[in-house]
């Protein structure tokens, strides 16, 4: 039986993107296989260093200096190219779990942040953080120490024995403003991050296209945000300028609209171009939210829709991989 071997999971904010994860989670793996087919999942998200970012800003100023990442703690980034910086670190994690790298620092928090600053310049930008001050550096490494040093061992328990079998799901949002004109000119859009993702993460994916409207998005982000849990995967609210201006609109209709084979999406490397197939799962009336409860609240009917949606589309996606090889 086929076994999809990277699936990239994208959507707007508050599509539905991690309540599939906690789905397929829970589903028993010799029906994952059967329905889904995808072995046992090993995710990667750039969401936590969104959060970390936003943290390392916030004890910036906390201690009377200024943000590096963000315009404000509810505003969008200073510098839109980090979005390519997310995705570097995305491509670390990957290479990370292939190579099983778990690495012991004395202080996470200095690991992440260099990571970090490492990501930047490799989308062209300089290593911020490198430059505040040692003292003040000391104090926002106090501060995120234990949040770092929890994220790095969350890392390293992700690694597999081996991936033989086993599906990797990669998850993140991209768009652009409200109103914006296609296609989005880089570094926004699905197009800019795609582009950036490494050959080892695209030479076998395939996408998972959570699809729902804009406004749909918006108010899903409003319907799950928990202000007292900001760092959780499923409850972590998004601000309502960077719901406008981030996320107003996406490049994926446009995308499969101009892409050169039909089922696919054209991702352009500096290295190659890939043709990666796609698939919806439709949530635009909303399918997803329940899962967010405790499974034994889960309604049959809810869970039977779910899982024929998503069968449906991955099992399209197979069809669709096997024809591009």
């Amino acid at each position: 039986m086929d076994t999809l071997k990277t699936v990239l999971l994208l959507a707007l904010p508050a599509s539905g993107k991690s309540e599939v994860r906690r789905y397929l989670a829970h589903v028993d793996k010799d029906v994952c296989r059967r329905d889904f087919h995808m072995g046992e999942t090993v995710q990667l998200d750039d969401f936590p260093y969104v959060h970390m970012m936003r943290r390392i800003d916030d004890e910036l100023v906390a201690a009377g200096s200024e943000r590096v990442f963000f315009k404000a703690g509810d505003k969008p980034f200073q510098d839109a190219r980090d979005w390519g910086t997310l995705i570097e670190l995305v491509n670390e994690d990957h290479a990370d779990l292939m190579a099983r790298l778990v690495e012991k620092p004395q202080l996470a928090a200095e690991l992440l942040m260099d990571r970090i600053d490492n990501a930047s310049q490799e989308v062209g930008l300089p290593p911020r953080l490198d430059k505040v001050k040692p003292e003040l550096r000391a104090k926002v490494v106090a501060k995120i120490e234990e949040e770092a040093r929890t994220m790095l061992a969350e890392k390293h328990a992700n690694y597999p024995a081996t991936l033989d079998g086993k599906t990797l799901v990669v998850e993140f949002a991209r768009g652009g403003p409200d109103g914006a004109k296609m296609p989005l000119v880089a570094p926004l859009g699905y197009r800019y991050s795609l582009g950036r993702l490494s050959d080892a993460l695209l030479k076998d994916a395939v996408i998972l296209y959570v699809w729902v409207t804009p406004a749909e998005s918006r108010r899903k982000n409003a319907a799950r945000t928990d202000p007292n849990d900001p760092g959780s995967i499923l409850h972590h609210g998004v601000p309502t300028d960077v719901m406008l201006g981030d996320y107003g609109c996406d490049d994926m209709d446009w995308l499969e609209a101009n892409a050169r084979t039909k089922g696919a999406v054209t991702v352009e490397t500096k290295r190659r171009t890939y043709d990666v197939p796609i698939a919806r799962f439709d949530n635009r009336v909303d399918k997803t939210s329940f899962l967010r409860d405790d499974p034994a609240r889960w309604a049959p009917v809810s869970v039977k829709a779910v899982h024929d949606g998503l069968s449906s589309a991955l099992t399209s996606l197979v069809a669709s991989r096997n024809d591009s090889h």
